[in-house]
């Protein structure tokens, strides 16, 4: 899919004024050209009207690209490839992934390249972003990093919630289902965390090299959007401890209720075998109450009876001292 964006008159109010944008059919100047998952005309046409290198229309069409920033010799353009976070559902089950993020500073223009459409860019579609102007390209693509920085903090908080609820549901019965969430937001929290350790490495990387010119308002949003990054770092490596932490707990608990269950087993198993010790020696040589020599001899019977009993109260008494039951 390729879109074509330009900034338009600004609205002026009694306050302020603001800049908005309108999409367009054809590339001009100072224009903003969103690709999600380009057909091979569609980037053919961007490399041939804009002269970008090709190589940095499908770079960030690599799922397993790691962010960077590239510059082209020969025209000037700089490449920034940035992780972002998505959901993917599956089996009722919402997971938390991250794809790169291509965004290419050329010197008329400003082109976002990935292999699916990107929610986080239609606040800017939508004019929802105050002072977004196209052709402040810098500004914009710090911009556009604010928002991918914002949606992780989203993301995180909403998965702290998440987990909040899940170990209320665990406290009361441990459940596979909860256990499998637990699971997921634990993969999904990694992938934060590696992806927001590179992002801010690309961030530092922008801050201190000169490979887009900056302004001084360009610079303390830069750093801004850096004090985000490593707040939203802070937070996943956070996060994933604390799953780490309550899975290895609740594993923990697991076996210690499989401990004490075998454990309880096997005493009655010893109680039980107690009483068949002494039936295996009587029993082929004792005569029962329902057989006709019972009443004439019953006392081998009784003392049967009776040792069996008692033995089966001792081992329950001894079984008990020893917290066996």
């Amino acid at each position: 899919m390729l879109e074509i964006y330009r900034s338009k008159d600004a609205v002026l109010t009694s306050s302020k004024r603001i800049n908005q944008i309108e999409r367009v059919e054809d590339i001009s100047e100072d224009t903003w050209i969103n690709m999600y998952a380009p057909t091979e005309e569609e980037i053919a046409r961007v490399e041939n009207t804009l002269n970008i290198p090709q190589e940095f229309l499908r770079y960030p069409l690599d799922e397993e690209e790691r962010p960077r920033i590239d510059f082209d010799d020969d025209t000037g353009d700089v490449l920034v490839i940035v992780d972002i976070p998505y959901p993917r559902h599956e089996n009722n089950v919402i997971k938390y992934e991250t794809a790169p993020l291509g965004i290419i500073i050329s010197k008329k223009h400003i082109i976002t390249v990935s292999l699916r459409k990107v929610p986080i860019l239609d606040q800017f579609i939508d004019n929802r972003v105050k002072d977004c102007v196209l052709a402040y390209r810098t500004r914009f693509t710090i911009q556009i990093l604010f928002a991918i920085a914002k949606d992780y903090l989203r993301l995180l908080r909403f998965m702290d919630k998440s987990l909040e609820e899940a170990e209320k549901g665990l406290a009361k019965s441990i459940s596979n289902s909860d256990l499998y969430k637990m699971l997921e937001w634990g993969k999904s929290l990694i992938y934060f965390s590696t992806s927001l350790k590179s992002n801010e490495a690309v961030l530092e990387k922008l801050m201190r090299g000169r490979l887009v010119k900056q302004y001084e308002e360009d610079e303390d949003l830069l750093e801004d959007v850096i004090i985000e990054y490593k707040q939203a770092h802070e937070m996943a490596d956070i996060y994933a401890s604390i799953v780490n932490g309550t899975m290895d707990a609740y594993a923990s608990i697991i076996n210690n209720n499989m401990n004490v269950i075998m454990k309880i087993l096997a005493a009655a198993t010893i109680v039980l075998t107690v009483p068949n010790l002494f039936t295996s020696f009587f029993g082929q040589n004792i005569d029962f109450p329902w057989d006709a020599g019972f009443s004439s001899n019953p006392v081998p019977f009784i003392v049967l009876t009776a040792v069996t009993v008692v033995s089966m109260v001792v081992s329950f008494i001894i079984l008990k001292k020893k917290d066996f039951l």
